[in-house]
């Protein structure tokens, strides 16, 4: 019977990673995704209340922030669209992790590695055929600088579930598929969105969050859409002021170059070409 929650709704991604009681799956995922040559053996989570969070913020990115034994800091977030700016907010979450380890009198060399994992139900890197990315602080030759930083992105649009009915052995495509068919999961984590489906309360929170995620996915595609529409008119409006330059005796400019103008400018430089044209016409 299909469970009807969607685990990259992000309420269903905390409940499913970011609960206290449920930290051996949280465990699980990350040894999964990071592959450390020695696993983690415990995992705290440091931001169990999604509560407190809607009540502060009810459009707070709802991420998971936890600690293992040796005192490396995870930020785990799950993103249904592909937002302005993805990767330097990253970075920039990763680093954050990072520089508020230190308080005054703390030496450098205390810091802890900060660690980013993006679940990102979209594509950001087309050009790539590879889903899951690690990035980390090194030369082009492979020489680390340091541990401190990584962010690790995984583009669950790209995985392609087995036709066949093989049992999946490796632990990075168990998530995988969990995130990308959990109705025909049977994954641990599979009961903890059954507990959702179930609990009133439990279910009422997460359509709350599935309907502002559905809300701005539609916000998202609408300004797109305004933007190619933008887009085509600008280009339109380059190649009028190509052509009136041009019937004036002008060279025209590059594209680049009146593009770099903005649109009020095109419209005013149109209109004194227009001008001129119907003065040396008269």
């Amino acid at each position: 019977m299909a469970i009807g929650i969607d685990p990259t709704v992000d309420f269903a991604c905390k409940r499913v990673l970011g609960s206290p009681e449920h930290s051996a799956i949280t465990l699980h995922f990350l040894n999964a995704v990071l592959q450390f040559p020695s696993p983690i053996r415990e995992v705290r989570i440091l931001n169990p209340t999604i509560e407190k969070e809607f009540e502060d913020d009810k459009w707070s990115l709802l991420d998971i922030l936890a600690k293992d034994e040796k005192e490396r800091l995870y930020d785990i977030e799950v993103q249904t669209t592909r937002p302005l700016g993805l990767r330097q907010r990253l970075a920039y979450y990763a680093a954050s992790l990072l520089v508020r380890q230190l308080e005054s009198g703390d030496d450098y060399h205390e810091l802890r590695p900060s660690i980013g994992i993006c679940l990102l139900d979209a594509v950001e890197f087309s050009e790539e055929a590879a889903l899951h990315h690690s990035f980390e602080l090194r030369t082009e030759g492979g020489l680390s600088l340091t541990d401190c930083l990584r962010i690790h992105l995984l583009e669950l649009p790209k995985y392609v579930p087995p036709s066949d009915n093989r049992v999946i052995t490796d632990p990075v495509e168990q998530w995988l598929y969990f995130f990308c068919r959990a109705d025909e999961s049977t994954a641990e984590a599979t009961g903890v969105l059954e507990m959702i489906a179930k609990d009133p309360e439990e279910r009422r929170l997460y359509n709350e969050r599935l309907k502002m995620e559905r809300d701005e996915r539609a916000r998202n595609l609408q300004a797109r859409e305004e933007g190619r529409h933008e887009g085509r008119q600008e280009g339109e409006l380059v190649g009028r002021v190509k052509l009136l330059q041009s019937l004036n005796g002008d060279t025209p400019d590059t594209t680049e170059k009146l593009l770099a103008l903005g649109g009020e400018r095109l419209l005013a430089m149109e209109r004194d070409l227009q001008q001129r044209l119907r003065e040396r016409s008269g």
